[in-house]
């Protein structure tokens, strides 16, 4: 466990090796799971404000599903605000490119130029999951370990890429380049 500007960050975060993989997964992590993608109070606010934008970009479940139930939804278990599924199944938020691969409606709006907003922070962490303490006043930096990314780990070790270098660029979204910078230097020492 290393402890940075007071977060908690598990080993596997540092240790485990992690590169996408989505011509071998298809980008299962949109389609499996109990719940949406967890959002924040200003993400919903966010999405309200952007889903006529992004909305061209979803399926047509995924577009019901939305207008159903609204771009958030609050899942009992695990107690969080996250994005609607679809049946119980795909985000909401899915789309599908030409070979079938799941992608996010609101990352394809965004490399397109049509918002600002890349996609809720906790899918561009994953497969960092950050848990909040209010009781204990802490957060930590938990590296999930799904059998649906094992091509994802595997390809990781080949390039010799750990889980935070992966995600370089939404650790410096999230917590900012001071902060990865220390993430960085505390993880090349545990290595050494």
């Amino acid at each position: 466990m290393i402890i940075i500007q007071d977060i908690l960050i598990a080993d596997g975060v540092v240790k485990n090796h992690f590169l996408c993989n989505l011509a071998a997964c298809k980008g299962a992590c949109c389609i499996e799971g109990d719940s949406g993608a967890p959002l924040s109070e200003e993400e919903v606010d966010t999405l309200n404000d952007i889903y006529e934008t992004v909305k061209p970009y979803l399926t047509p479940k995924g577009i019901d599903a939305i207008e159903q139930q609204g771009v958030s939804v609050f899942y009992p278990e695990p107690q969080e605000i996250g994005t609607p599924l679809i049946d119980g199944g795909p985000c909401a938020f899915i789309a599908y490119d030409e070979k079938g691969t799941a992608l996010c409606g609101i990352e394809q709006a965004y490399l397109d130029g049509k918002v600002d907003f890349k996609k809720p922070i906790s899918c561009h962490l994953y497969p960092i999951r950050v848990l909040h303490n209010e009781k204990k006043g802490f957060s930590a930096l938990n590296y999930d370990e799904w059998d649906i990314c094992s091509a994802a780990c595997s390809l990781g070790e080949q390039e010799q890429l750990p889980v935070y270098r992966f995600l370089k660029e939404a650790i410096i979204r999230k917590y900012g380049e001071e902060f990865y910078e220390e993430l960085d230097a505390a993880a090349k020492y545990l290595n050494k």
